[in-house]
């Protein structure tokens, strides 16, 4: 699945037209909280800057309703962190397509950087239309993909535009040949024991990707409120847990499928109420008493995780274990953190709450690799395709 490297492309005078991922986190005064994103794409970014190329950079943010411009949802905060992190000035259009966007493309020197305005202003955007996508193409010379948590939806900045560039070089940036070679390419030819670490609240959420990860790994370890449904599915009581109980059939399924593949807790952290000062008793899985829900996987249960983790060659981490966010039912989370953090296993952390959990926990630089992309990693351990990645040039 290899592709083209922005850096084998000559970009000297070329103005090359980057979709990043600018979807950061902001308070209400529209500071950005996290600009992790905007740092992940600064490699490939400086590759073009110091080759002496025009970059454009687009990107949407957050979901405004693709019917004109909302200052909330304004790219131009990102802008400006861009300019800080980058020590040199970077200039903002206020529109896309518009005359704005038009002029200042126009008139990019070698080693300048322009910031298009948020692109689902235009409701073309998510529509995938070929029109707009066919006036962003004109913008550049050379396509680049910088944009793992979006390579998963058919946008048209993602899809429509390379499209439309056919026969310029449309190539991926350092971030997604990255992901796709942790996400895609080790998991197609894994060390062993290769173990698979899933949580989160919903079975119906991970339903292709315990499917995938069963054919592919050794052991498959479920945690989160979704064990509750696999409890329930054996007969358990759950007390007042989370349960989808229009997947226990589902859940039965997975579970003779997986035979000694898929493995459950033994044990759950419960309380009687959702906060830190609540009753909290430990109890065998499948025996939260009435009244009383699972928040946690319990602390056996968390040293057997740890412990198949510290045997293991290759994991992947995909969902937390229990309510991360509110101790003590980080525990289990934290256990399975620090494990991935202590071995000598290439270890890829799946995104949304997985990766937020590992920097809350202070274990990002420990592991091999965190994903930028929630329901982008997740579509690739579901061994899925991408047709903004499929499109582009082989290396």
């Amino acid at each position: 699945m290899a592709k083209r490297n922005i850096s084998s492309v000559p970009v000297k005078g070329q103005r090359v037209l980057m979709r990043v991922d600018f979807n950061v986190p902001q308070a209400d005064d529209g500071s950005i909280t996290d600009d992790r994103r905007i740092r992940m794409a600064l490699p490939s970014i400086k590759s073009v800057l110091d080759r002496g190329g025009r970059l454009i950079l687009m990107s949407h943010l957050g979901r405004p309703k693709g019917e004109g411009q909302d200052a909330k949802f304004s790219l131009k905060p990102a802008a400006e962190r861009l300019a800080e992190l980058l020590d040199r000035p970077v200039q903002f259009a206020s529109d896309v397509v518009g005359p704005d966007a038009e002029a200042k493309a126009r008139a990019l020197q070698d080693g300048d950087v322009l910031v298009l305005e948020n692109v689902r202003f235009h409701k073309e955007e998510q529509k995938g239309d070929a029109g707009f996508a066919g006036k962003l193409a004109a913008f550049g010379d050379v396509y680049c993909n910088d944009a793992f948590g979006t390579c998963h939806r058919e946008d048209a900045s993602m899809v429509a535009v390379p499209r439309a560039m056919d026969g310029k070089p449309r190539v991926v940036g350092f971030l997604v040949e990255k992901e796709i070679r942790y996400l895609s390419d080790v998991l197609a030819a894994p060390e062993r024991p290769f173990i698979a670490i899933l949580g989160g609240a919903k079975v119906s959420d991970k339903i292709n990707v315990i499917e995938n990860l069963l054919k592919i790994c050794d052991k498959v370890l479920i945690g989160g409120a979704m064990a509750y449904t696999f409890a329930k599915a054996q007969g358990g009581n759950l007390g007042k847990s989370r349960v989808e109980e229009d997947k226990l059939d589902l859940a039965r399924k997975l579970i003779a499928a997986g035979g000694d593949r898929l493995v459950l807790p033994v044990d759950t952290h419960c309380g009687d109420d959702f906060k830190s000062s609540c009753n909290k008793r430990v109890v065998a899985f499948g025996e939260v008493p009435d009244g009383f829900e699972g928040l946690d996987i319990g602390p056996e249960t968390a040293k057997d995780y740890a412990a198949q983790v510290k045997g293991a060659k290759t994991v992947v981490w995909n969902g937390p274990m229990g309510v991360f966010e509110m101790s003590p039912f980080d525990a289990g989370t934290r256990a399975v953190a620090e494990a991935i953090a202590a071995s000598d296993a290439t270890s890829i952390i799946g995104g949304g709450d997985s990766a937020a959990a590992i920097e809350q926990l202070g274990f990002a630089d420990q592991v091999t690799h965190v994903s930028t992309g929630g329901g982008a990693s997740l579509e690739m351990l579901e061994g899925r395709k991408f047709a903004a990645v499929e499109l582009l040039d082989d290396a």
